[in-house]
């Protein structure tokens, strides 16, 4: 069986079976997923992919490469920089956005100027396991930052659509070979911020948790553990408690340097809403705005969260693996390794 064939196969196989099923809930079977690593996971963040903004070679939005593009934006003499300097300061986790970076074989069309083949990916991984990093995939399914899905983004919550998503899950999921965890985004999907966008749509209600429940569905029938960032909690904590599972690991960030309850009340809180509730969780820090935040996030999670709920911390530079951004990533591996440390 060749990969494409094998990837539908471990695709949904009813969609629209599917799309009358009832909400999952917390009370659910556990997911068939691998168990938790002993260690905590040290992490980063960095793009293959960065097609995270709909509105394609819109010159309005150029700054720091918040455009879609036709070419892929990655620089190989830095991965390989930085996937060494990763190993040195001891980081032992990488999550890999790969949007629009991968040539897929069900869906090459997704494909820019530049694309990685999938053989290219399998030997890249391979070497970071090799320096004793563990790969993460990610996929963002917000409809805020699915630039990189191509002509199906606007294909949103159809039969198509889940198909699509479907295959991509399942192949990632084979490229990966079976990852412990898979990213799949899932924030900012509001009004706001899409405010800008030339075409603008979100999900909201129980439509958003249909596909939500969808993306989880297709992660756990390949035996990976979801992972996703956690903001939709900041605007709708009852709905939010009620329906997330707790077999899907959530990222909570703040990205300011003031850890004041007051400051940050809903970004800074749901880090305590989430250990009351009992989710697993990878606390996110960054230096998008200053170069403190990512050991204040590690301090203030160490006194605020139980040990046994505290899987690792990411760091998410959000720029692009160019050369001009050399010394925000570097910063970035720096910071992850003092906190460490």
């Amino acid at each position: 069986m060749d990969r494409r064939a094998f990837i539908k196969s471990m695709s949904v196989g009813s969609l629209g079976a599917f799309s009358n099923a009832p909400f999952c809930s917390q009370s659910s079977a556990e997911p068939r997923v691998k168990p938790a690593t002993t260690s905590v996971s040290w992490g980063l963040l960095l793009h293959l992919g960065y097609n995270m903004w709909c509105d394609w070679d819109n010159p309005s939005r150029s700054r720091n490469h918040t455009n879609a593009s036709a070419s892929l934006r990655f620089d190989d003499l830095l991965w390989n920089d930085l996937l060494e300097q990763m190993a040195g300061g001891g980081l032992n986790l990488l999550v890999i956005d790969l949007g629009e970076g991968v040539r897929y074989d069900s869906h090459p069309e997704l494909a820019v100027e530049g694309s990685w083949s999938t053989g290219r990916l399998k030997r890249e991984l391979a070497r970071v396991r090799a320096l004793g990093i563990e790969p993460i995939p990610k996929m963002n399914f917000s409809a805020t930052h699915d630039a990189w899905l191509g002509k199906y983004s606007r294909c949103l919550s159809t039969e198509r659509y889940y198909a699509v998503c479907s295959e991509l899950i399942a192949e990632a999921i084979d490229l990966f070979d079976q990852p412990r965890l898979f990213h799949l985004g899932m924030d900012e999907e509001t009004a706001k911020h899409q405010r800008d966008y030339e075409y603008a749509v979100i999900r909201q209600n129980d439509l958003w948790w249909k596909d939500f429940y969808f993306y989880v569905n297709q992660v756990e029938r390949g035996h990976a553990r979801p992972w996703i960032w956690s903001d939709y909690v900041w605007h709708h904590p009852k709905v939010f408690f009620e329906r997330m599972p707790r077999s899907v690991v959530q990222s909570n960030w703040y990205y300011d340097e003031n850890f004041d309850l007051t400051e940050g009340k809903d970004a800074i809180g749901a880090y305590l809403e989430l250990q009351r509730h009992g989710y697993d969780q990878i606390p996110t820090g960054s230096n998008w705005t200053n170069d403190v935040n990512f050991g204040r996030t590690v301090d203030f999670a160490r006194e605020h969260i139980d040990t046994e709920r505290l899987l690792g911390f990411l760091h998410a530079p959000w720029r692009p693996t160019l050369e001009e951004y050399r010394g925000h990533h570097e910063a970035a591996i720096q910071q992850v390794a003092a906190a460490k440390t």
